[in-house]
């Protein structure tokens, strides 16, 4: 049995809350990024998507940095003062952001990282049944768009049209996207 590594970038200036979530979410569980500063951790959310980011609240600035950032697949967790938990928490949830009260009970913490697990696992499957529909979608509208191409300039019917493209892909060992795709770039302009 294989153990999943989970990539967490921590964005905080604050050293006991580095440290504390250093100890806790350790190798090889956990992949563990900290950064200080708000634009670095722009840069590293470019380059990389992570599963999980820790944004510390730092007087506004994380909130601002975390719904900056909500379109991402990555789940985010905000750090929050307990003074401003309930108004922080009302204005993020709409973008799909877990808060965290701070200063955080060990065992609450952990919780909230066994949820984001639990969350990012959700997305991923998500993204990739989202991502195959779009290719599904793609395909039709070419299979379509070369139908029609064909009724135009062969005269055939639709019926036609669809059997002529999927006796060449078969005939042809292709997938029915590749003979349209040929059919496009013949018979398109």
């Amino acid at each position: 049995m294989t153990i999943d590594s989970h990539s967490v970038l921590v964005v905080t200036k604050d050293i006991k809350i580095s440290t504390l979530i250093n100890a806790m979410l350790m190798p090889p569980m956990f992949d563990l990024q900290i950064v200080s500063g708000f634009n670095e951790a722009r840069r590293k959310c470019a380059e990389k998507i992570y599963n999980i980011i820790i944004v510390d609240f730092a007087d506004g600035e994380g909130t601002d940095f975390a719904t900056d950032i909500a379109d991402s697949l990555s789940t985010i967790l905000l750090l929050c003062p307990n003074q401003y938990y309930e108004q922080i928490s009302y204005k993020v949830e709409s973008f799909g952001i877990l808060t965290v009260p701070s200063p955080f009970d060990q065992f609450f913490f952990y919780n909230m990282i066994k949820i984001a697990i639990a969350v990012q696992y959700k997305v991923t499957v998500l993204s990739s049944q989202t991502l195959k529909l779009k290719e599904k979608m793609e395909e039709i509208r070419l299979v379509n768009r070369a139908k029609m191409l064909l009724m135009q300039n062969l005269n055939m019917s639709e019926e036609e049209a669809h059997h002529y493209l999927e006796k060449e892909a078969m005939d042809r060992c292709l997938k029915r996207i590749k003979v349209a795709e040929q059919i496009i770039s013949t018979y398109g302009s």
